[in-house]
């Protein structure tokens, strides 16, 4: 047992709201070195050698490229980007490679290597994939915070101080935390594919790698071929926060319920039971044992409205997760929280989230363009109230970085580099909405939607598939009828997975 993370980290595929054990990452051993791990190259330079990454069979590349910090001051320090090279398996591969740009902000590119080798195994057919950990992340300088203890498990919310822990946390490492931006990031990366030799790139990026990759279609445009955004955060909306979207997808969830006899006949109304949960929760906290599904450990937990909603929330973000809500709001409501411990379970096998990468892109970018009227209006629904926003607010006032100088960053990018935009219309975080926003000025892009999809639908729908079809012939109109195909998938019934 590590940590508990208090804080929902709004934006990354993974975002732990509870007994948090340390994931499963991708470390790598390089074939001849006794150290196990790689040099850092000379500056500009990259060598690549064979290397093991945990959770793949196979030999990959792996190689580190000094970059400027400061972009402006390239004499000055430095930092060391990890980088990860998964070969074609063609030996005539094309020569043109998919970036994959991870989520977050604060995900490693790297640790995501098993799940990225497993959905785009047609991909890696005829293309390399390359993976860089985004300086802050990983084995790029990551900038970790842990956040909170154990014991805060056992006080109210109001007295978990976010603003002290992350100037306490800041305080711990010495680089320019200002540096850690989307812009430069895209800078670092284009200097990893200068050094690899690539003239042009195809681009994937889910979640905020959708940020980054749009980014870099403003910064660099001739280096990109193709782009693919699943989970659209475009420039010009404010990532952070995220209760009206929140609400949207619990009242989506509710609605599939409703129209299910079988979840009706055994939860009834479900959305009257959470509601009733949470302000019972509202007026009185409760004191809980829960039970690590896996360690079979007991901890006592003060469970709050906003903990309980920060849970749910989390699970609306995939379908497999999202199944589960109904048993665990109607267990919890009648004191049975051992279904809400296993559902918190099913979070943390994603790669961690590096905190202090988060709040430094973030509180530069988007979090100074939340006023208060965006704020009052996102809070303002029954499902998870203002505690996305407040708790990023919090987080910010207590980050060392200054709110960019202006407002060029958040401009909507134009491009006519082809694109293929990807939504989940389950999707807690990246409506299909952001979707058309962002195609409003891409002229040469395509939307397609799953109905039953989540957040970031390459992963749990045939989106990989036409992810491949579209690298291939980046012009042609894709065929999403597959899409269409996707059954939802039904909501448990009890803990013997009846339903399943």
């Amino acid at each position: 047992m590590k940590t508990l993370k208090m804080v929902n980290l709004g934006f990354a595929f993974a975002v732990c709201a509870a007994f948090n054990t340390q994931a499963i990452g991708a470390q790598e051993n390089t074939s001849d070195s006794s150290s196990g791990t790689s040099e850092p190259a000379a500056l500009n330079q990259l060598t690549l050698e064979s290397c093991h990454l945990r959770g793949l069979s196979e030999q990959v590349e792996c190689g580190y490229l000094e970059v400027p910090e400061n972009h402006d001051t390239p004499n000055g320090t430095t930092i060391d980007l990890h980088i990860v090279r998964m070969p074609a398996v063609s030996s005539g591969a094309a020569s043109d490679p998919l970036f994959f740009l991870a989520g977050g902000p604060g995900q490693a590119a790297t640790e995501l290597a098993p799940i990225i080798d497993r959905v785009f195994q047609d991909v890696r057919q005829r293309r390399d994939i390359i993976l860089v950990d985004q300086r802050g992340t990983g084995k790029s300088g990551a900038l970790q915070c842990e956040i909170s203890a154990l014991d805060e498990l056992l006080v109210p919310d109001d007295q978990i101080d976010l603003r002290g822990a992350m100037a306490r946390c800041a305080e711990k490492f010495d680089v320019d935390l200002q540096q850690y931006s989307t812009v430069n990031a895209i800078r670092d990366f284009e200097m990893v594919r200068t050094a690899l030799g690539y003239q042009q790139i195809n681009l994937y990026g889910g979640s905020y790698g959708t940020r980054a990759a749009l980014v870099w279609m403003r910064e660099a445009p001739t280096a990109l071929r193709s782009v693919v955004l699943d989970g659209v955060a475009p420039t010009q909306v404010v990532v952070g926060p995220f209760g009206t979207y929140s609400q949207r997808a619990f009242d989506l969830m509710v609605s599939d319920c409703n129209r299910s006899e079988a979840c009706v006949e055994r939860f009834g109304a479900i959305d009257e039971k959470y509601y009733a949960l949470r302000e019972r929760l509202l007026a009185e906290p409760e004191q809980v044992v829960m039970q690590d599904p896996r360690s079979d450990e007991t901890r006592e937990v003060l469970m709050t409205a906003k903990r309980l909603a920060g849970i749910l929330r989390n699970a609306l973000y995939s379908p497999r997760s999202r199944q589960l809500i109904p048993i665990v709001v109607s267990e919890a409501d009648a004191g049975n929280w051992r279904p809400l411990a296993g559902l918190i379970g099913a979070f943390d096998a994603e790669s961690p989230i590096y905190t202090g990468l988060l709040v430094s892109v973030l509180c530069q970018e988007d979090m100074p363009r939340a006023d208060a009227e965006l704020l009052a209006r996102d809070g303002d629904n029954r499902f998870i109230g203002s505690s996305v926003g407040d708790d990023f607010v919090e987080m910010c006032s207590g980050w060392p970085v200054a709110p960019l100088p202006d407002n060029s960053h958040a401009e909507p990018v134009v491009s006519d580099i082809p694109a293929l935009l990807l939504s989940g219309e389950q999707d807690p975080v990246t409506p299909p909405e952001w979707a058309e926003i962002a195609a409003e000025t891409l002229s040469n892009s395509q939307h397609l939607v799953a109905e039953f999809g989540g957040h970031t639908i390459m992963s749990h729908t045939c989106a990989n598939r036409l992810i491949a079809q579209f690298l291939d012939e980046p012009s042609a109109t894709i065929d999403a009828s597959c899409l269409e195909r996707t059954r939802m998938l039904p909501f448990l019934r009890n803990v013997n997975a009846a339903g399943m």
